[in-house]
């Protein structure tokens, strides 16, 4: 049979990934496309959102809700058999949840292969893309699947601003004075990894920056791309199918020209560091008023991203909440269900965050 199609989206924090892969499923085009979706943090956000998406079945949805409901601030709990972390969509498509059971996950969906086109994982946005690629090279998986090409998501606004690798101008001119001089941070080394294993780059949020600042981001951002990556600018993640899926590039043989700055190591860990905080109350708050509370507390700790669902007073439908930097988006996106509580339920994610003062400032 045939290897199932893999493309694999990484990129940072907030920089619209799981917005991408909404549009992805909306506009399928008559693909039957398995969604695998990578969180960090205990609180599952990015999945509840695309299992929200307007396709999927209501009663699918219930009954997997009621097999595994959504994790508590509490220590995760074992996950269920990965039979029951896939959901069916209406559409012919499937939506995974993936944590510790990348594996386990992939062979259950390979069971299903005739019932697949292609496949998207989503990773974390603080995860490495090359190590997820190696494992297409284990036997269990190789001769069933392939990475199709890796599309890396680029927040235009946060390079823009500086918030991801420092003010653009002054890192160029710092690197061009001296080449030796050792200013990565784990961050911006992540970030140099999630470009240099791209096949393409999606430069989300250009809307949000005037056609000169645009043109200086991409200007930088070409000097930073292996030759031959074409970078393609994108409003609110609103990618065609043709552009995201069929690269043909058979990734996990040709990782040698993808480099990454843990090659020469035996094990990678993430910067231990960088943690996040989950935050779930029965309280509502008033979105304008609770925004303001959070731009506060990014700048009181190192945050780089805040994401969830908010109870807003009054309010029938459920607030979905996005953050980067000081930067903060907010719709509702459906009606709160009859059997559903209406709560807070926000994950934290930065580097040494102090969980008390986070939990403060939120409740005000």
């Amino acid at each position: 049979m045939h290897k199932i199609p893999v493309t694999v989206i990484t990129g940072f924090l907030g920089a619209g990934k799981t917005t991408l892969v909404r549009h992805l499923l909306q506009h399928n085009q008559g693909r039957r496309i398995a969604i695998l979706v990578n969180e960090f943090g205990e609180v599952g956000i990015d999945g509840e959102l695309l299992r929200s998406c307007q396709i999927c079945d209501d009663d699918q949805a219930a009954q997997d809700q009621q097999s595994n409901p959504p994790l508590s601030p509490s220590p995760p709990l074992p996950l269920p058999s990965p039979q029951h972390n896939i959901i069916e969509l209406t559409n012919g498509c499937l939506c995974c949840t993936v944590q510790e059971e990348f594996l386990p996950t992939m062979q259950a969906l390979i069971k299903r292969r005739d019932q697949i086109d292609c496949m998207v994982i989503e990773t974390s946005g603080l995860a490495l893309p090359k190590p997820l690629v190696q494992a297409f090279r284990w036997p269990e998986i190789r001769t069933s699947a392939t990475v199709d090409g890796v599309v890396t998501v680029v927040d235009c606004a946060a390079l823009a601003a500086g918030q991801l690798v420092g003010d653009l101008d002054a890192l160029t001119a710092q690197r061009l004075a001296d080449d030796s001089l050792e200013h990565e941070t784990p961050i911006e080394e992540l970030f140099e990894d999630q470009l240099n294993c791209a096949d393409m780059v999606l430069l989300t949020k250009v809307d949000l920056v005037d056609a000169k600042t645009r043109d200086r981001v991409l200007t930088w951002l070409r000097q930073q791309l292996p030759e031959g990556v074409k970078i393609v600018p994108c409003e609110s993640g609103q990618a065609s199918s043709e552009v995201l899926l069929g690269f043909n590039a058979a990734v996990e043989d040709n990782l040698d020209s993808r480099p990454s700055h843990h090659d020469h190591e035996a094990d990678h860990e993430h910067d231990d560091d960088i943690t996040s905080v989950a935050i779930v109350v029965d309280q509502a708050f008033e979105p304008k008023a609770l925004v303001k509370r959070l731009q506060q507390l990014v700048q009181d700790q190192e945050i780089y991203r805040i994401k969830g669902f908010v109870a807003a007073p009054n309010k029938p439908m459920r607030l979905v909440l996005h953050g980067v930097g000081r930067r903060f988006d907010y719709f509702y996106d459906r009606p709160w269900q009859a059997d559903e509580l209406p709560q807070t339920k926000l994950v934290v994610i930065g580097r040494q965050l102090r969980a008390a003062g986070i939990e403060a400032a939120i409740a005000g």
